[in-house]
């Protein structure tokens, strides 16, 4: 029987890998220079976590959870109801009173795999916790665009502003009777979605629907005094740190959740998944999950629609290969390969060595495929000699190398080559 992945489970392999490392390290650097500190989070929570957090009407909680019932246990879908769990579980915002964290790993969605979207997916989450100003706001869609420029990606930011309690209510009984005249003209989902959440009818991807809500009321414009500061502040701050965005009364967000600013990063080169990453402020959510009265924002990057668009602009995944390559000729040399080899490990060097008994020119290829930077050749006469060849791949030069101080020289010789590389 060949057994295969799961539909819409993926493996990443080495060639691939290296752009998911390049992705993560580019946004580690990043948030550690903007104050975030890493929190790392259980893939299991209460399936009520999530009910209660994203809402029990929309189509991740009815739909696309995969959940183990009779433990009532979920594999998460998102990480902000798990960070804001972990945050209050643990008394987080009393040791202080603005948390600045992220978390990066998988979330489990059932849903149909597309490109860049399956069915376990990974993510980078950023959470502001405790701080209500609007310069929050834009300083994380600011963090989120220099990330995405420091991988040399092109994408737009999108912005709108759902609102508070105190005015949404209006809103959507605007929105309602406004769908109602075109009910017979949206689709299954829209017309089930116009009774329990008309807000998403607006970010309905059908074309018949889109054209029917071309015209529809714009929350915009029917935001409370307070609700319309806080957005016009977000703008300003946006404008101060010269982060470009467009507004998009259409843009709302699939969990409940969401209050005030919502964003998305957009490109054109991924198709319909248009979003690479989206967010927004969620002020509730905090107390409503049993935890202090405190506001919250965040956002989520999508990893492999990152990937795919380093893949689709043909971008370098960071060097892999290894700095040394032993290649001992014979028993004794190979013995003596295979202690050098752990002693330059040991010593921070990325070295293979041959445990085949590979003739010299086998060796040679390997070490090219390998990446090797230099091959060190050890065979009888070198052990005899107390001298090894050091071969520099790149340049095809050779040294000879004192087998009593080889660990200590060849250890200098590749810094000094990585050094005059910067």
């Amino acid at each position: 029987m060949n057994i295969k992945a799961l539909n819409g489970f993926k493996d990443i392999l080495p060639g691939e890998v290296e752009l998911w490392q390049r992705v993560e390290t580019a946004a580690r650097d990043l948030f550690a220079r903007f104050n975030f500190s890493e929190i790392r989070l259980p893939i299991l929570e209460h399936t009520d976590l999530f009910a209660r957090a994203i809402g029990e009407g929309t189509d991740i909680v009815e739909k696309e959870m995969y959940s183990f019932v009779e433990k009532q246990v979920t594999m998460r879908p998102e990480a902000t109801a798990s960070l804001l769990r972990a945050a209050i579980e643990h008394g987080l915002l009393v040791q202080k009173p603005v948390q600045r964290l992220f978390t990066i790993g998988p979330m489990f969605r059932h849903e149909r795999p597309q490109k860049g979207r399956l069915r376990q997916f990974h993510q980078m989450d950023v959470e502001v916790l405790g701080s209500a100003s609007p310069l929050v706001d834009a300083e994380l869609m600011a963090m989120g665009a220099s990330l995405l420029a420091s991988l040399g990606l092109s994408v737009s930011l999108e912005l709108n502003s759902l609102g508070c309690p105190a005015c949404r209510p209006a809103f959507r009984a605007r929105l309602l009777a406004f769908l109602t005249d075109r009910h017979e003209a949206l689709c299954d989902d829209c017309k089930r979605r116009s009774g329990t959440n008309p807000l998403r009818v607006l970010d309905c991807k059908n074309p018949g629907c889109r054209a029917q809500v071309t015209d529809a009321p714009s929350l915009q414009d029917a935001l409370c005094d307070e609700c319309a500061v806080h957005f016009q502040a977000v703008q300003d701050g946006l404008n101060q740190l010269a982060v470009p965005y467009s507004l998009n009364k259409f843009m709302v967000r699939g969990l409940d959740y969401y209050t005030r600013t919502t964003f998305e990063f957009i490109t054109g080169d991924l198709g319909a998944q248009a979003a690479v990453g989206a967010g927004g402020r969620y002020d509730g959510l905090i107390e409503q999950l049993g935890g202090p009265k405190a506001p919250g924002i965040g956002f989520a990057l999508g990893i492999e629609r990152l990937v795919l668009l380093l893949q689709q602009q043909a971008a370098e995944a960071p060097p892999s290969g290894i700095e040394l390559f032993v290649a001992g000729i014979g028993e004794q040399p190979s013995r003596h390969a295979f202690g050098l080899t752990h002693a330059l490990r040991t010593d921070g060097v990325r070295v293979a060595t041959d445990h085949e008994g590979r003739s010299l020119k086998s060796q040679m290829k390997l070490a090219g495929k390998l990446g090797a930077a230099f091959v060190l050749i050890l065979g009888d006469s070198e052990l005899a000699s107390g001298k090894a060849l050091l071969r520099n791949m790149a340049t095809q030069e050779q040294q000879e190398i004192s087998l009593p101080d080889a660990a200590a020289t060849i250890r200098a010789i590749i810094r000094a080559t990585a050094s005059s590389r910067l």
